[in-house]
């Protein structure tokens, strides 16, 4: 574990080329993130993430998916949930918590026994943004609520019931998505509300969370610094480490998301001089994915231990 990279890469397809082989061998990645593209049935998932395994002699190696279920549904082959949205269980959760528990468990049950299955033991759930009227469509109803208190209760049965399961979990998109106006993967979302409003309701819900991984946000959040997304703010994330109080392995969104304005290199760099401890790139491009790696320190001493600590989940 001690030689690997701070970095999380994707793959281009179903299986691993021989370029991509020679590539995660020489720059040995902390962990890879599987979307719908790499996966087609039980069987060939199944024969990719072991392979990926091989390559590293780990098999505990971390190999991550974003299956929220809604439309954030990356195993649509597999698993039909896409009328089970997080939107749905906030409602339920508000009108009969007992059919919730049951139902919101069983869901956990099944998405955790199909990941484990497939040899996937990263799940980057839950979404703990407020959904907001008149804000972009990109968080909406993957979001449980417009209230602070009710995303929070869930996110913690969220995480508790996937670490029962031995699958972690990240939260997402610290410190918070929901007042975004327009689509960070396209545009740069600004949030001009004050840290005394957004301390009461966008960050609350991400307030003391067990769970060992969390994603920033590409969002500029304007009244506490005007020129930086949280991915590359060191206000921010010195918000998320003392005020929010996440103490474990921050990871960035996307590197290759419209939101950052810098070349790849420097949004790789801004990024871990910012305070994320891991850096995200997702679209399986070669070319894009050597210049993340050679601008990745290997991982920390900070990062070896909570990566133990991921591993014992696991066992």
């Amino acid at each position: 574990m001690i030689n690997r990279r701070s970095f999380i890469t994707g793959i281009k397809g179903l299986k691993l080329t021989n370029k991509e082989i020679k590539y995660l061998k020489k720059y040995k990645p902390w962990g890879i993130i599987l979307f719908s593209r790499n996966l087609k049935n039980i069987k060939q998932i199944q024969n990719l993430t072991s392979h990926i395994k091989k390559i590293f002699k780990d098999q505990n190696y971390p190999i991550m998916i974003d299956q929220e279920g809604g439309k954030v549904n990356r195993l649509k082959n597999l698993l039909s949930f896409e009328t089970l949205t997080s939107d749905y269980f906030g409602q339920l959760f508000k009108k009969d918590k007992k059919k919730f528990n049951i139902i919101y468990n069983l869901f956990i049950d099944k998405t955790s026994y199909f990941l484990t299955l497939l040899g996937i033991n990263i799940n980057t759930v839950p979404v703990l943004d407020l959904r907001y009227k008149n804000s972009s469509d990109i968080i909406g109803n993957r979001s449980f609520s417009n209230n602070p208190n009710i995303v929070s209760s869930i996110g913690d049965i969220c995480i508790e019931g996937y670490k029962k399961n031995s699958i972690a979990t990240v939260i997402k998109h610290m410190p918070g998505h929901g007042l975004a106006k327009c689509d960070s993967h396209f545009f740069t979302p600004r949030v001009n509300k004050s840290y005394k409003y957004l301390n009461k309701h966008d960050f609350k819900s991400f307030k003391l969370k067990n769970s060992l991984f969390a994603m920033t946000a590409h969002v500029i959040f304007s009244k506490i610094d005007p020129k930086n997304v949280t991915t590359h703010s060191k206000k921010m994330i010195n918000i998320i480490r003392n005020q929010i109080k996440f103490k474990n392995i921050l990871i960035s969104d996307d590197l290759s998301m419209k939101s950052l304005k810098y070349s790849l290199k420097e949004n790789t760099l801004k990024s871990f001089s910012a305070g994320c401890n891991l850096v995200l790139h997702c679209n399986g491009n070669l070319k894009e994915m050597y210049i993340v790696a050679k601008n990745s320190p290997k991982i920390n001493s900070f990062i070896i231990k909570k990566t133990s600590q991921f591993y014992k989940i696991l066992s």
